[in-house]
């Protein structure tokens, strides 16, 4: 007795049809580079610049964290360290509060 199977023949041991051979890929470099995307790193503006102080009233400084809806953005959009992202969230509440940012924008229908 052999363990040798058949290559030919028989029920459904046939050979695998070829696949059709893949076109080359072109080098890196025609490609356009190694990436397409470049992130720039993203650092805290109030850590930046000591300076600089967040407070409800400066509403100009709170919009660049507040989106077209309404919603604080989060802080891998902004860039801000988590200590200052607490800061601005507790200012723009406060600024919502006091009625200078609106809690939500809602289109006229």
């Amino acid at each position: 007795m052999s363990d040798e199977r058949p290559t030919s023949g028989g029920e459904g041991g046939g050979e695998r049809p070829e696949r059709p051979e893949r076109p080359e890929r072109p080098e890196r470099s025609e490609r356009g580079g190694d990436r397409k995307f470049f992130a720039k790193p993203k650092f805290c503006q109030f850590c930046a610049d000591k300076t600089l102080t967040i407070d409800y009233k400066k509403v100009d400084l709170l919009r660049k964290y507040v989106t077209e809806e309404g919603s604080l953005r989060p802080r891998r959009q902004t860039g801000a360290c988590a200590k200052h992202q607490r800061i601005v969230a507790a200012a723009v509440k406060q600024a919502r509060h006091v009625a200078l940012l609106p809690f939500a924008n809602r289109g006229i229908d």
